[in-house]
């Protein structure tokens, strides 16, 4: 029997506005959308917080049994400056500062994209459809709009009627906005002369004779809007009912609101069951930003090539990091805190590797199973990641009583305990062991080794002042001291 039989979820869903318990459009299955990258600049740390969320509750899907598909989309035209219907395409207009192709961007950056993700250990979506290879489903989905009097062409360009939308249906169910508010907001922009309302959004935008990027349609030269890409993706490969539609909090208006509004006027139906929309990350307490310098990006974080943070940190302990917030918060991305999350992932790691030494005994001092139940009571309450982690150093501070014979547990428990903890810590949060340079693991350990005597030494003589240096500079760059009756042993942060 598969796990999703016993183990029942609920989801915040964004709609509602609450909680709901999680029951798939078809048994045993999960359909999932996530609103994936425009390929015009190197991913967005952000971003990578947004992905990392699902590919977590994608992984904790997969781990109940469920058959999951799993879209996530490469936008690869389309998407204009200032996510608007004005300016230029992003990609079209870093072809042209660059002087190539904007194929040539599209690729260097998707590459860029998997090759960050793979650095975090995520697993590959099921299918990563491109907005450029579904150019005709997304005419025939404007011809269908049209035909249902939602949309109107004007010199070349389709725009959607949101006025004539909102009067048999709700603009602004999802972000809670309501139309009269948007119109007494609206500034007067250049190039939205076509339009009969600013509210209204393109469908299909006439190319300019300088776009490089155009299709031919029956009413113009030119390129799909950028809300109409997620819409006939997610239905194509989904179908025109689906799970869990998710993204960053940042695309519940307008991008999400035009596509409810988009398979309305064409279906009928918002054709998602469950919204979902992982929160922003922060940088020191205020918004990210290249243009106020208040920013950092992937590889920087990584390697320490920066002025905002002390060193580099791991990916994986980045990703510990981003797995102790609740995917709805915001969360804070400080050097402080990277210090924090390296202390405990290092703390976790330690007691996984010592479950393999321990000795049993006749009775647990620990009931394992009830805890094995809060790890997934916490997972199926909304993916609460923090409070499963939580749950994981229980587990560690109950691994270290056993070692130091504070702690009993049987043969049977330690097992149970094992897989559990590799299960959720592993298979679920998407971590992975630290890892050392085979090339130079010896002199390191004899290095380490000096130290650890010499620590020992100063502990002798009380000098304690000297004692802690050792220990908290060694954990500066990453080498953790273990303190025990049978002696100091120590682990390599990856």
């Amino acid at each position: 029997m598969p796990l999703y039989e016993n183990q029942h979820i609920k989801i915040y869903n964004s709609l509602s506005g609450e909680k709901e318990g999680f029951v798939p459009i078809t048994a045993g299955h999960v359909g999932m959308y996530v609103c994936g990258p425009t390929v015009y600049s190197n991913v967005h740390l952000g971003n990578v917080r947004t992905f990392m969320s699902f590919d977590m509750i994608f992984r904790y899907f997969k781990h109940l049994g469920y058959k999951v598909r799993y879209v996530r989309n490469i936008t690869d035209a389309g998407h204009l400056e200032n996510d608007d219907d004005v300016g230029e395409d992003k990609i079209t207009k870093k072809a042209r500062l660059e002087a190539i192709e904007p194929m040539e961007i599209v690729q260097r950056y998707t590459v860029d994209f998997h090759n960050v993700l793979n650095t975090f250990n995520f697993l590959p979506p099921s299918i990563e459809p491109t907005a450029t290879g579904h150019i005709i489903e997304q005419i025939e989905l404007i011809e269908t709009i049209i035909d249902n009097g939602f949309a109107y062409v004007v010199n070349g360009s389709v725009y959607f009627d949101v006025h004539k939308y909102n009067e048999s249906n709700t603009y602004g169910i999802l972000s809670k906005r309501k139309l009269e508010d948007l119109i007494h907001n609206t500034r007067t922009l250049d190039g939205q002369s076509d339009k009969k309302n600013p509210q209204d959004f393109a469908l299909w935008k006439k190319a300019e004779p300088a776009h490089i990027m155009r299709w031919p349609s029956p009413w113009s030269d030119g390129f799909p809007g950028w809300h109409l890409e997620c819409t006939v993706m997610s239905t194509k490969y989904l179908g025109e009912r689906f799970d869990i539609h998710g993204g960053g909090m940042d695309l519940k208006f307008p991008h999400h609101e035009c596509e409810i509004a988009q398979n309305q006027a064409a279906k009928g139906q918002d054709p998602v069951k469950y919204w979902m929309h992982a929160n922003m990350l922060e940088l020191n307490g205020s918004r990210m930003s290249k243009s106020t310098g208040n920013y950092i990006n992937p590889a920087e974080l990584l390697s320490g090539d920066n002025d905002i943070m002390s060193k580099g940190y791991s990916p994986m302990v980045v990703r510990f990091f981003m797995m102790q917030a609740s995917y709805k918060s915001v969360l804070d991305l400080t050097d402080a805190g990277l210090k924090a999350a390296e202390k405990g992932f290092h703390r976790l790691m330690d007691a996984i590797n010592l479950i393999d030494k321990l000795t049993t005994s006749s009775s647990s001092s620990f009931d394992v199973s009830s805890w094995q139940q809060k790890c997934y009571d916490a997972m199926n309450d909304d993916f609460n990641t923090p409070i499963l982690i939580a749950h994981l150093f229980d587990a560690a501070k109950f691994i270290n009583q056993i070692k130091g014979g504070n702690a009993t547990v049987t043969s049977d428990d330690l097992e149970l305990l094992k897989n559990t903890l590799n299960t959720f810590t592993f298979d679920i949060l998407g971590l992975t062991t630290a890892t050392k340079d085979s090339s130079s693991s010896d002199k390191l350990t004899a290095a380490v080794e000096i130290l650890i005597k010499l620590r020992k030494e100063a502990r002798l003589n009380k000098d304690f002042a000297l004692s802690d240096k050792i220990r908290d500079e060694l954990a500066e760059v990453g080498i953790q001291l273990n303190d025990s009756r049978e002696g100091t042993t120590f682990t390599v942060g990856s």
